[in-house]
């Protein structure tokens, strides 16, 4: 049983139809950019991916569609873009850094705690940490 022939099989074609994508779409996706390029799939195009002469053009043209994702995170509604990102290996991170402390100080008299100063125009004794203390 024989595969299905490549779809393309001339690079410097393949590149310029890459390009071609983003003058044609202005708001340009990955998989916009896999049906633009005749295929039926994402995958098909990362597959494309792994062959030396497409590799560049295609993780190219992927960077692009990346930034413009990366430039909506500062628009008034970035989920989109969050979820975009995403599926480029982009994660959501929480760093701990465990050489820092915070204290909440409630209900202390200062005079009892060093480091703590009066929160002026109260008389409940609450007070704050001085920084660099």
């Amino acid at each position: 049983m024989m595969g299905r022939p490549p779809i393309w099989d001339d690079p410097e074609a393949f590149a310029d139809a890459v390009e071609a994508y983003f003058q044609h779409d202005k708001q340009p996706t990955w998989s916009g950019l896999a049906l633009y390029l005749g295929f039926e799939s994402r995958q098909s195009l990362d597959d494309y991916k792994k062959k030396d002469d497409f590799s560049y053009p295609i993780k190219k043209a992927l960077l692009r569609i990346e930034q413009i994702y990366e430039q909506n995170l500062s628009k008034n509604n970035p989920a989109g873009s969050i979820f975009a990102l995403k599926n480029f290996g982009w994660q959501d991170k929480q760093t701990v850094d465990s050489n820092s402390v915070v204290r909440l100080l409630t209900r202390a008299d200062p005079g009892n705690y060093p480091n703590t100063v009066s929160t002026p125009g109260t008389d409940e004794g609450f007070g704050r940490v001085e920084e660099g203390v």
